[in-house]
C-alpha cells in the first residue's frame, strides 16, 4: 500500500468547517491507511474552534501551525496551499486538497499517485490571458516550451492549450530530489518568486500558483500525470446547475462554496461522514461563523 498523507488548510473562519467534512470524507473513502494534517497560519492558531482541532484529532488529523506572515508581498491567501506543501512530511507521496472537497466514494491512493510524477487534473478554464503569455513566463525561468497540448476541463472545442492546471487536488513524490537536491514544493517556490519579480507578467494574483505549476513540475524534473476528471470533478462556474453525471462514478467534488454542497444534495451525506468519524453531525457555532464569511 503506497505510503500517502493528505494534507489541507485549517484556517478560521470557514476553512476550518470544511476541513472537518473533507476530513470525514477522507477516512470515510480511503479508510485508516492513510495520513492527514491540517496546516493553519501560525497567527491565527488561537482563533480556531477548540471543536474543530477535537474533531479532526479524532480522524487521526493533527492542525500545525505554518509561518505566512512577510511570505508573499503583497499578501497572498492562494499561496497558503504552496507553503503547505513546503511543510516537512514523513511520508512517500503527499496530496494536497483544497478544503472545499469531499470525496464520495470508496478510493484507493494508487488511484491519486504516480512515481516520478505529479498528479493533477486540468484547470477549468484560464481567463487572466491568452496563450501568448506562456513563452514569456517559461523564459523567465529558464526553461522551454513543453510540447504537450491539453484541453482544459470546461473546455468543448478551440485548439487544446498549453499545460495548465488545477492547484485544488495535486499529488507528488516527497522523496523525489532534483539535481539541485530540492523537492517538488521547493522547486515550485523558487519558480513562483521568479515570476512573482518578472512585472511583464499579468494575472499574478490570485493564478501565481496555477500559473507556475506546470514549470515547477518540469523544473524539478517530474512528469504530470493527468487523472480523470471522475477523481476531482469541479462543480459551480459554468457547470452550476448541472446535475452530476450518472454515467460514470465520481469520487471527490471540489464545491467551492456550501450553497453548492446544498444545491446538489451532498449535505446528509457529508454531515453522514462526518459523525461516523468523529462522532458529531454537526460543529453548530462553527456553521454559523462559515456561513456568515460565504
Amino acid at each position: 500500500m503506497p505510503d500517502l498523507t493528505f494534507f489541507f488548510i485549517v484556517e478560521p473562519p470557514k476553512y476550518q468547517l470544511m476541513a472537518c467534512y473533507l476530513a470525514g470524507s477522507i477516512r470515510e473513502n480511503f479508510g485508516p491507511q492513510v495520513a492527514m494534517v491540517g496546516y493553519c497560519p501560525a497567527h491565527r492558531m488561537a482563533e480556531l474552534d477548540p471543536s474543530v482541532v477535537k474533531a479532526l484529532a479524532r480522524m487521526g488529523c493533527e492542525v500545525r501551525p505554518m509561518q505566512t506572515m512577510g511570505r508573499f508581498d503583497p499578501p497572498y491567501p492562494h499561496g497558503n496551499k504552496m507553503l503547505a506543501a513546503l511543510q516537512p512530511r514523513d511520508s512517500d507521496y503527499s496530496c494536497f486538497l483544497d478544503s472545499d472537497i469531499l470525496f464520495l466514494r470508496p478510493n484507493q491512493p494508487e488511484n491519486l499517485i504516480r512515481e516520478g510524477h505529479v498528479s493533477l487534473t486540468p484547470a477549468a478554464s484560464m481567463g487572466w490571458a491568452g496563450q501568448d503569455i506562456w513563452p514569456r513566463i517559461y523564459e523567465t525561468v529558464g526553461l522551454d516550451l513543453p510540447e504537450e497540448r491539453i484541453r482544459l476541463m470546461n473546455q468543448t472545442k478551440g485548439k487544446d492549450r498549453m499545460p495548465y492546471f488545477s492547484s485544488g487536488l495535486f499529488a507528488f513524490p516527497e522523496r523525489h530530489l532534483n539535481g539541485e537536491g530540492l523537492r517538488f514544493p521547493e522547486v515550485w517556490m523558487q519558480v513562483a518568486d521568479a515570476v512573482e519579480a518578472n512585472p511583464d507578467i499579468p494575472a499574478k494574483r490570485p493564478y501565481l500558483d496555477q500559473m507556475t505549476l506546470p514549470l515547477a513540475i518540469r523544473k524539478a524534473g517530474l512528469g504530470w500525470n493527468i487523472l480523470p476528471k471522475e477523481q476531482h470533478y469541479i462543480l459551480g462556474g459554468r457547470k452550476r446547475g448541472e446535475p452530476l453525471p450518472q454515467d460514470r462514478d465520481i469520487f471527490a467534488v471540489h464545491y467551492r462554496t456550501w450553497e453548492i454542497v446544498k444545491e446538489y444534495g451532498l449535505v446528509r451525506r457529508a454531515k453522514d461522514m462526518l459523525e461516523k468519524h468523529a462522532g458529531v453531525r454537526r460543529l453548530a457555532q462553527i456553521d454559523k461563523r462559515a456561513e456568515a464569511a460565504e
